[in-house]
């Protein structure tokens, strides 16, 4: 498939993702509340397995072991690190009984921001690779999940009504496309390498410091085996990828 091609499919299908927050409307505050902290764990397992056994080794095969590939990373980790910071903006993933956000436009922000880096990082994964940036937007993808549930009860919660709440996620998620077809456009003109290690840097961050505090806050046992389970599931899954697939 050719990067145009798959930046602009994928990157729609993530958006479509977006409408996955309304099974708030469909399921029991109980059953989300099973549901969404193994599916938090899933997603960090599935992004930190993805940074580490994809896409950092991919880029030291593009651009040698040298700091320079370690700096593109820090700054992916750095950049999200602030966007929250500036933002008051943080992927909490809890059903919006549990969700404490500030205000619904503020969360929205926040994720159009994420959405618009997200899809320019992975968007140049697929210019280098198509087979790693599936791999990539696959593990993104399993994250949008718990995002997108979250998001809506809280905007629920904080007194928008349903087609608002989901016209509004939609809308916010159009900025992943955007982000891939800059991605595109900028490829013509200069090397973007460096977004390969800087998506790694993305996916560090959100896996280990948005998501691991969710569920390493439960303190009953079977859920701790639980949530370490698919956690694991997430991790091995991206790790047994990148054994039976083709070196980088």
């Amino acid at each position: 498939m050719e990067p145009l091609t798959a930046i602009l499919v994928f990157g729609l299908a993530m958006s479509l993702i977006a409408l996955s927050g309304s099974l708030v409307l469909m399921l029991e505050a109980d059953t989300i509340q099973r549901i969404i902290l193994p599916l938090v764990a899933l997603s960090s397992g599935s992004l930190i397995g993805g940074a580490l056994f994809h896409l950092m080794p991919d880029a030291v095969a593009r651009m040698g072991n040298s700091p320079r590939v370690y700096a593109c990373v820090a700054g992916g980790f750095l950049t999200f690190l602030i966007l929250e910071q500036l933002l008051y903006w943080h992927h909490c993933h809890r059903p919006a009984v549990d969700h404490r956000q500030p205000m619904g436009v503020m969360l929205l922000i926040g994720d159009g921001v994420h959405n618009f880096i997200g899809g320019l990082a992975i968007g140049a994964v697929f210019i280098v690779d198509f087979r790693l940036g599936v791999l990539a937007w696959a593990a993104a993808a399993v994250h949008e999940v718990p995002q997108e549930l979250g998001d809506f009860g809280v905007l629920l919660h904080s007194g928008w009504s349903r087609g608002r709440a989901l016209v509004a996620n939609f809308a916010t998620a159009l900025t992943f496309p955007l982000g891939g077809l800059l991605a595109w456009s900028a490829s013509s003109w200069i090397d973007i390498d460096f977004l390969i290690p800087f998506a790694a840097g993305n996916f560090l961050y959100i896996g280990a410091v948005d998501l691991i505090p969710q569920f390493k806050a439960v303190r009953d046992g079977g859920s701790i085996l639980s949530n370490t389970f698919w956690w694991t599931l997430g991790a091995g899954v991206l790790a047994a990828a990148a054994l039976v697939g083709p070196n980088h």
